[in-house]
Parts: C-alpha cells; structure tokens; sequence
C-alpha cells in the first residue's frame, strides 16, 4: 500500500507541476486562449444573446430539426465562418479550489494508473515508463484529440506535448519506484 499511495502522490504532483508548467511559464497553450479585438463589445453581445452558461455551436439547428433541416445547414455554412463558445455568466478567480482540484485530479488519476501497473506479475522501470506513456496518449486520443478532429478544437500539438512530458516524467518516476525491490 505504501508503493501505491507514495508512488500515486508523487507522480501526481510531476503531472500536475508539468501541466501547471505548460498553462503558466511555459504559455504552450496561448492558441486556447486568444485575445479578440473590442473584447468588451463582444462579451456585452454574448451576454445579451445567452440566456444560460453552456458551449454553443454558431450556427445550428433548433433541437429536434429533421435530417434534411440539418443537411440544408450544412449545405449553407460550407465555406461560411462558424464557432463554439463556451460562456459563462460570472468569472471567478478562485485560484485555489482550481490547483486543489487541480493536484487532486492527477493524484487519483496516477493512483489508478499505480494500482493497474502494480497488478503485473513482470514488471520493468521500461515496462512502467512505456505503460504510462500509453495510457497517457490512449487518454488524449480519446478526448483532447477527439475534440480537435470534430470541432477543430486548438492545442492538439499541444496537449500532446503535455501528455508525453507530464506521463513521461511520472512513467520514469514509477519505473524506478515501483520496481525497485
């Protein structure tokens, strides 16, 4: 139990100071968060059009259209501008709750990854490092990745990046870890 708990804290403080790294100093994800120009504007015409917090598409159809609806706006945006906005009605800039929840997420996030390494039989530091690689990338193909690919999302080279260096140095922290006797 100690291998776990210890190897789980550690490896989720390194993915949490990668990723910490990465959206601060480091600014690899500026292309998530660009400036508009007359930003006051825009966000005074946001509020006035969203009744509620939400993602929104621009444009779309009304819930419920019929197939051929949908497929007459499709037809009509081809090569149009288009969207999505994530609005919310109040910023807060409650910083700690967000690196506590921040540290928390990673830590539970390498404690499982811990306890699936941990139920090998035959195990080595390459085994572990290559182990969390994997499931590192197996997680961004399934969500930062897949959000690229269908919404065209920003930061796809990024977020790789950042799977790669934060599971990678967790992967050499429990390669040694984990499998020393």
């Amino acid at each position: 139990m100690k291998k776990l708990f210890i190897g789980a804290l550690v490896g989720g403080i390194l993915v949490f100071g990668w990723q910490t790294a990465s959206y601060t100093f480091l600014n690899l994800h500026a292309s998530e968060m660009m400036q508009v120009k007359n930003q006051d504007s825009v966000i005074n015409s946001l509020s006035s059009m969203f009744s509620e917090e939400g993602q929104y598409f621009i444009p779309r159809t009304n819930d419920g259209a019929s197939q051929k609806e949908m497929e007459e706006l499709e037809k009509s945006m081809m090569g149009k501008p288009w969207a999505v906005v994530s609005y919310h009605k109040a910023y807060n800039a409650d910083m700690m709750t967000n690196i506590i929840r921040g540290i928390l997420s990673a830590i539970i996030a390498v404690f499982f990854v811990c306890w699936v390494l941990m139920k090998q039989t035959s195990t080595s530091s390459l085994t572990t490092f290559i182990s969390c690689l994997l499931i590192g990338v197996a997680g961004y193909l399934y969500i930062p990745y897949a959000g690229h690919i269908w919404m065209q999302t920003p930061g796809a080279l990024q977020n790789l990046v950042d799977v790669i260096a934060s599971w990678g140095l967790c992967g050499l922290w429990l390669g040694w870890w984990l499998n020393r006797k």
